[in-house]
């Protein structure tokens, strides 16, 4: 059973970059601001989607804004981001995206050649996606207050059959599988800024996950006990998350982790710990044990799915933390992200 956790109180005198960066500072503004004002009570922890009943109709619901600079980069673009993040946080709370509304946000001087590309993004990224766009609002505010665009997505969807995901269900023995390398989006978008010397032939891993999320469940079921896509904060601030909710330990096997040679290079030079880094098409799973090895293959098997990994497993202490083996044969503890190394990411 998850233990009960102390509220949050948010003391911060001002709104800072970091309070939108995924990690401490946001869980703060969240749970400390956010949810005591405006929520009464959730029975579950708070998460990437809502489901609700309406006149007995289960729906998913999510919602979420994109700030990405620069607004196109390799492998991706915001118009392509803001369907593929929504239709996954939807897809890893166990939902199928059916529709979304969009708005825009563009400032003032915008080449509508630029709007045009994103526009065209955003449709491509949608058929091949399966959602619909239903919907959407335009605002235009001034020269120098947008940065170019900013998207915000709503988006609804249908609960995929046999999934009823909560960090509250896990036990200690569940496995944790990742879909692939970590690191990919984060780094790329660095790189694209010019704001680091050194050439990598690097992309962005946007795309949706649902396909994977269906390969899971299909094989793993009621077995699959939580999700998770490892978005700001990275796979660090997701398991953290995880942890404290369910009320239990993580153990992670470094060494199991894929990371490209070009984001651990990256990593290192900055200073940086791949764990923090933002992701953008890959997700995070903890299964029942017994379902764990077929659950895994059932990814491997999937298109995209190749590098999945088993990266550790879930254990009754250090309650509420998570560690990761070393290299020489010790364990480290492996926080939630602190600060905001990489502004506007997603």
């Amino acid at each position: 059973m998850a233990s009960a956790t102390p509220r949050i109180r948010f003391r911060d005198q001002q709104i800072e970059m970091a309070h939108g960066a995924g990690g401490k500072a946001s869980r703060r503004l969240i749970e400390g601001l956010f949810a005591p004002i405006l929520f009464d009570s959730p029975s579950e922890p708070l998460g990437d989607a809502a489901h609700l009943s309406i006149d007995g109709a289960r729906i998913a619901i999510t919602a979420d804004s994109f700030v990405v600079s620069p607004l196109s980069f390799p492998g991706g673009s915001i118009g392509e981001l803001a369907v593929n993040g929504t239709v996954n946080d939807l897809a890893v709370s166990g939902a199928r995206a059916e529709a979304l509304v969009v708005t825009f946000v563009l400032e003032a001087g915008l080449s509508t050649q630029v709007l045009e590309a994103e526009v065209s993004a955003m449709g491509r990224a949608a058929r091949a996606a399966g959602v619909t766009i239903a919907g959407g609002d335009t605002k235009v505010v001034e020269h120098g207050k947008a940065d170019s665009m900013y998207i915000t997505t709503a988006g609804v969807g249908r609960p995929i059959p046999g999934l009823q995901c909560s960090a509250r269900s896990a036990r200690p023995g569940d496995a944790i599988l990742l879909s692939g390398p970590i690191g990919d989006h984060g780094i790329t978008i660095l790189l694209a800024r010019g704001e680091l010397d050194l050439e990598a032939d690097l992309r962005s891993d946007t795309r949706p996950v649902l396909e994977m999320v269906e390969a899971v469940a299909r094989v793993a079921g009621t077995a699959v006990r939580w999700m998770r896509d490892p978005t700001r904060g990275g796979v660090a601030t997701a398991l953290n998350e995880f942890a404290r909710d369910a009320g239990l330990g993580v153990y992670l096997f470094e060494d199991r982790i894929p990371v490209r040679d070009e984001v651990r290079g990256a990593c290192e030079l900055l200073g940086l710990d791949p764990l923090h880094i933002a992701n953008e098409g890959q997700f995070l799973a903890v299964v029942a044990r017994a379902q764990a090895d077929a659950a895994l293959d059932a990814l491997q098997q999937s298109p995209g799915g190749s590098g999945a990994r088993k990266i550790g497993e879930v254990r009754e202490q250090p309650a509420c933390a998570v560690l990761a083996s070393t290299p020489y044969g010790g364990t480290r503890i492996v926080d939630m992200l602190v600060g905001d190394p990489l502004p506007r990411i997603c």
